[in-house]
């Protein structure tokens, strides 16, 4: 039962994990990390102990109680009506005090849910936490969540824990009643009870009422396995990203006609694949990183819109540059290229097709991006630089860390690229972080590049460097800046402006500083970037 047991719990867990990567990022911008982690860790161990304890004593006691209720039968069936009411009665009560106990157990798990994700969040901002002074705070805000978690879960216990009690008082009942009824009915002489059956039937009568004591002492352990569960299958109801698609990305070459015909190997031409259902025909056009959005509106929620009827185009090779305030748009824009979210109105078009018409796993894989937030995995420097391509050699990532201006500071760390990072890196500076990130999107040699504030959190010195490397990995690819220091983007072939979801200016370095307008007041310092 065991192995059984924790075979069930594995496939949960890897059905749970599966089903979570396909859901859209909308699901993870509603939940908290600490709830996400609470249903494998506080929600799953609910089931373990189900499985493991209470199931098979439930097992156990419904197959004793099975077997004395037909023994019971043989010796007196009017005496098992009795029994059959009691039982009656006891499936009332547990359904009473079941549905008072759940709603606890469920708000116990979401209370745990809330003080996982609280502790992580101070966890990980521990630093920001010591910086303002606020332990004090954060031990009263623990403390009101703990105080929350006190309650429901006291509520949740104290209501199972009377099931006990009562089934055991409700057998010593039966016990009492079936003994006056068989007494009655022996002397009045109905049923062919003699005192030998009433021996034997009181004897029975406890052992009846014995497996449900031992399944109610099982109460609180099913009740919260069924709380846990239900947040477990609250996810796993989460619809998952939907994904139309049916344009693919393929390695391509060209023949002596300049034909594309599709390749297993790598040779550094793309092209996508339109299969056309009607005669089952392929066919191939070149993958150029043409961007286009026509006429976009979005916005997270329904009634708040981020962008704005957003016209603008990209040409392949060309650097189109955002700059803007926080909100004004600009990372939503990359948002919506990766198609991690669709827009409510407008279109987008990559190399003449609506994105909508590509698999987004194809979409994404044409796409590098270097995140305002660094995130590296656990595992080595090398691991780390190879996520960008799972089969690249040891040769192609010192390539990719030598553009990215990386490889000089991973050399001199004592194991080099074999350093193994831990927690997000916390062993490296921010600027370090920022070079094994984009030597990352590097190795992926994708033909559009997505750079959000990639330089934003780097010292001057350190821009100057990644700056060229950046320079040199951008030749040839579509890319997309934003920055919030305007010295790096002055060589893009189109700045845009962005306020309150609009384009309010579009141009140049020195097309826009003629123009004295926004960008020029961001440039000359009289007007600053919140």
């Amino acid at each position: 039962m065991v192995v059984i047991g924790q075979g069930v719990l594995k496939r949960v867990r890897d059905e749970m994990f599966e089903h979570m990567q396909k859901l859209p990022i909308r699901y993870f911008d509603r939940n908290t990390n600490g709830s996400i982690m609470s249903l494998y860790t506080n929600d799953t161990d609910t089931l373990r102990q189900m499985i493991n304890q209470s199931i098979p004593q439930v097992l156990m006691s419904a197959l004793t109680i099975v077997v004395t209720f037909i023994a019971m039968l043989v010796l007196s069936p009017i005496l098992t009506v009795l029994a059959v009411v009691m039982i009656r009665v006891m499936t009332a009560v547990a359904r009473m005090v079941g549905g008072n106990s759940g709603k606890y157990f469920v708000r116990q798990q979401l209370d745990l849910a809330s003080i996982t994700g609280f502790v992580e969040e101070r966890m990980t901002g521990q630093r920001v936490v010591k910086v303002f002074n606020h332990e004090r705070i954060s031990e009263e805000e623990f403390d009101q969540l703990n105080e929350s978690l006190f309650v429901s879960s006291s509520k949740a216990h104290t209501f199972a824990s009377i099931m006990g009690p009562v089934i055991g008082n409700m057998g010593n009942l039966q016990f009492v009643l079936t003994a006056v009824l068989g007494g009655a009915l022996s002397v009045l002489g109905i049923g062919n009870i003699t005192l030998g059956v009433m021996a034997s039937y009181l004897q029975f009568t406890k052992s009846f009422t014995q497996p449900f004591m031992q399944i109610a002492q099982q109460f609180n352990s099913i009740i919260m396995a069924l709380a846990g569960a239900e947040r477990i299958f609250n996810m796993m109801d989460e619809e998952p990203e939907v994904d139309e698609g049916y344009v693919t990305l393929v390695n391509a070459k060209k023949d002596a006609q300049g034909n594309l015909t599709e390749c297993k190997e790598r040779t550094g031409l793309w092209a996508w694949k339109h299969p056309h259902q009607a005669d089952g025909t392929v066919t191939y056009t070149e993958l150029k990183g043409d961007v286009r959005f026509y006429d976009m509106t979005f916005g997270y929620t329904e009634d708040h819109m981020v962008l704005h009827d957003l016209t603008l185009y990209a040409k392949p090779g060309q650097k189109l540059a955002f700059v803007g305030s926080t909100g004004a748009g600009k990372t939503t824009i990359t948002n919506l290229i990766n198609r991690f979210y669709d827009v409510q109105d407008g279109k987008i078009r990559y190399d003449d097709i609506n994105i909508n018409k590509i698999k987004k796993a194809d979409l994404r894989r044409s796409l590098g991006i270097v995140l305002q937030d660094t995130h590296l995995f656990t595992g080595t420097i090398m691991e780390n630089i190879r996520y960008g391509k799972l089969d690249a050699t040891d040769e192609e990532v010192y390539k990719a860390a030598e553009l990215a201006h990386a490889d000089g500071f991973i050399r001199m760390l004592p194991k080099g690229y074999e350093t193994r990072l831990s927690g997000d890196g916390e062993e490296l500076s921010q600027g370090q972080r920022q070079l094994l990130a984009i030597a990352r999107a590097a190795i992926a040699d994708p033909p559009v590049l997505i750079l959000d504030e990639a330089t934003s959190s780097i010292d001057t010195r350190t821009e100057s460097i990644v700056q060229k490397g950046m320079d040199n990995l951008m030749k040839g690819r579509t890319v997309f800046v934003i920055a919030h220091r305007l010295s790096t983007i002055r060589n893009s072939d189109a700045i845009m402006v962005l306020e309150h979801g609009r384009i309010i200016e579009r141009g140049t370095h020195d097309e826009l500083l003629s123009q004295k307008g926004t960008y020029y007041q961001l440039y000359t310092g009289n007007l600053e970037l919140s």
